[in-house]
This record gives structure tokens, sequence and C-alpha cells, in this order.
């Protein structure tokens, strides 16, 4: 009985052991998702231009129509800003999510007094 109650514990142990590991290993990759997040948002705001917000914003959505993490989806922008060619299914995703943004800031400023639609 007490060596069964032993083997139980063990494996309880095992078992936080490599809950403890998986937990670290994501702590440990969360800076570097932040990051590259940051940096793709950052090139979103440039190339749109938009709030940090917004950029966050369009990144999601492409995030959900690829139906890829986000932190995958800014760097594989990351990359392509450097020359790595986009996935063709985040093109189609980055193309729709940009026209629908622009269409959309279009409508906003034509309801602005003041403001000329473009």
């Amino acid at each position: 009985m007490r060596g069964q109650a032993a083997t139980i514990e063990n494996a309880s142990a095992g078992q936080d052991l490599v809950a403890l590991r998986a937990e670290n290993d994501q702590l440990r990759r969360a800076p570097a998702g932040r990051a590259v997040i940051d940096r793709a948002r950052g090139m979103v705001m440039v190339l749109t231009p938009c709030s940090r917000g917004a950029a966050r914003d369009l990144l999601v959505d492409i995030s959900r129509q690829c139906d890829t993490r986000l932190p995958e989806v800014a760097a594989a922008l990351v990359a392509a800003w450097k020359g790595k060619s986009l996935p063709e299914r985040m093109q189609r995703a980055l193309r729709r999510t940009v026209r629908r943004f622009h269409v959309e800031d279009q409508g906003r400023d034509s309801r602005q007094p003041g403001k000329s639609s473009r």
C-alpha cells in the first residue's frame, strides 16, 4: 500500500514538472512574440497609415482569416519586409483587410464636417 502511494505521488510530481516546464517555455517565448508583433504593428502603421490600435486590429483580422496565431502572422510580415515571400493565404487576407480598412476610413472622412472625400 505504501509503495502504491509513493508511485502515485511520483506520478503527480512528474506531471507537475511537465506543466511547469511548459509554462516556463511559454513565458520565455512571450517577450519575443510581443516584440515581433510590435514590429509588424509599426510596419502596418507606416504603410496604411493608421493608429496603433487600428494596426493591431488589422493584424488580428489577418490572423483570424488565416487561422494562424498572431505572432506567426507578425513574423511572416516582418520576414516579407526583409525579402522573404509572404504565404499566398496571408497575402489575400492582407489585401482584403487593408481594402476594408481604407473603405471604412473613407466613410469616416466623408462624415466629418469640413473634410472632403477623396
